[in-house]
């Protein structure tokens, strides 16, 4: 797993921790996490953007979870974006394929499109155009709309769409029902969970896929 520090990650980790499936937990980043402390996981310094510095850490596992992404997009170049976002994950995932890992799993975000104005969601989508020829068994893309997070992380714009976004489940019926926020604890807990279930080939998960894995929505 890439990206086991940040806000989703760390739900992702806290919940198979809490399961009896997981028999090793390998956790690449660039720091260690040192409040993990027991025998099933396996935590590796690594640089993202050199294969190299993993490629023999992923050998040896049934599947793969990224939540590695910018926190604040807007924040850093678009070449660095790009970096980060796409061209690492992309080189991590080519090296699953090659250990022979069959199910991968990516956080991502609702609305992608190749087509799309937006040049983040753009890239989101380039990113999983490229994994789905990479031909794994399976391949669970997850697209929440706004995270929402106990805390705010990145100043007044957050803070604001924190107190706002809830109070807009009521309109975001139908089609709109993916846009309904999702809280951080819920999305952590759905991709853990979907590890475990059977499944093959391609799939996009929503604000309802994730309440069914999660069971913690309403």
């Amino acid at each position: 797993m890439v990206g086991a520090s940040g806000a989703v990650g760390s739900r992702v980790v806290e919940k198979l921790l809490e399961s009896k499936g997981v028999e090793k937990l390998s956790l690449l980043g660039r720091r260690t996490i040192p409040e993990l402390d027991t025998g099933i996981v396996a935590q590796h310094q690594i640089d993202i953007n050199d294969v190299d510095t993993y490629t023999d850490f992923v050998k040896g596992h049934d599947a793969a979870i990224c939540t590695l992404g910018v926190g604040q997009p807007s924040k850093v170049s678009k070449e660095e974006f790009i970096k980060i976002d796409k061209l690492a994950v992309i080189a991590f995932a080519k090296e699953c394929k090659n250990a022979g890992i069959e199910h991968f799993q990516l956080l991502s975000s609702v609305g992608i499109k190749l087509d799309s104005s937006s040049f983040y969601l753009r890239t989101k989508a380039e990113l999983v155009e490229e994994l789905k020829k990479l031909d794994f068994e399976r391949l669970s893309i997850f697209q929440p709309s706004m995270i929402l997070t106990p805390t705010n992380r990145y100043g007044f714009s957050q803070g604001l769409l924190l107190k706002v976004w809830p109070m807009l489940k009521p309109i975001l019926l139908g089609k709109l029902r993916k846009y309904r926020g999702v809280s951080v604890m819920a999305l952590g807990t759905a991709i853990a969970n979907n590890v475990f279930e059977k499944g093959a080939g391609y799939e996009s998960m929503h604000w309802d896929e994730f309440k069914i894995l999660a069971n913690t929505l309403s």
